[in-house]
């Protein structure tokens, strides 16, 4: 029927413009700031980088491998690479960003930097209230103030993070069985050496 569609829509206005003053659920708008809606967990606003433990610079998981500032659409990350490495959370040495900032006044929020990174290292947050009277110094956010703990990452998107932790602890556990088996391997091939020897001197002295 000519019309249908934009009848439904005004009948669909109708009913959220009458149901607004019986029904909770009806409500479009909140009286912001003093009302706040609790943004969903998958929303995400600006970029920011996990650390694990209590520390935040000892416990970046970057690696300043730069892939997210590569792939970056508006090139709004900069990043410098250490010349040494330092030990991470896990103990493991790694390299370490000695410079990590993001222009937020320049990034989109399309989240590439976050599929990009191999290291589960940079996350999206939810903060959306970032306005400053400071339109150039105050808008590039350095590694101090994008650092966050796992906590919070745990904390804005639960589902995501214990899906992240389940992968790098899966990750980890290979990683160690691996080291086991050939330090064990290592053991087997001196403790064989060591055998020979031993049988061979006898036969050696003999002679």
């Amino acid at each position: 029927m000519l019309g249908e569609g934009i009848i439904k829509g005004l009948l669909e206005t109708a009913r959220n413009f009458v149901g607004s003053y019986v029904s909770k659920e009806r409500l479009t708008t909140v009286q912001y700031p003093e009302e706040r809606w609790e943004a969903p967990e998958a929303s995400r606003t600006f970029p920011f980088l996990v650390y694990d433990g209590d520390e935040w610079l000892a416990g970046l998981r970057c690696t300043s491998c730069q892939i997210c500032e590569k792939e970056c659409p508006p090139k709004c990350i900069y990043i410098e690479k250490s010349a040494d490495k330092k030990p991470d959370a896990v103990g493991k040495m790694q390299f370490y960003p000695t410079r990590f900032d993001i222009d937020i006044s320049v990034c989109m929020s399309c989240q590439i930097c976050v599929e990009v990174c191999p290291f589960d290292s940079i996350k999206m947050d939810r903060i959306f209230e970032l306005s400053t009277d400071d339109r150039f110094e105050g808008l590039i956010l350095d590694r101090q103030k994008l650092a966050k703990s796992n906590s919070y990452y745990h904390q804005i998107h639960p589902t995501e993070a214990a899906e992240v932790d389940a992968a790098l602890a899966s990750e980890r556990a290979a990683a160690a069985a691996k080291a086991k088996a050939a330090a064990e391997a290592v053991a087997a091939k001196a403790a064989a050496a060591k055998a020979a020897a031993e049988n061979a001197a006898p036969a050696g002295g003999g002679a």
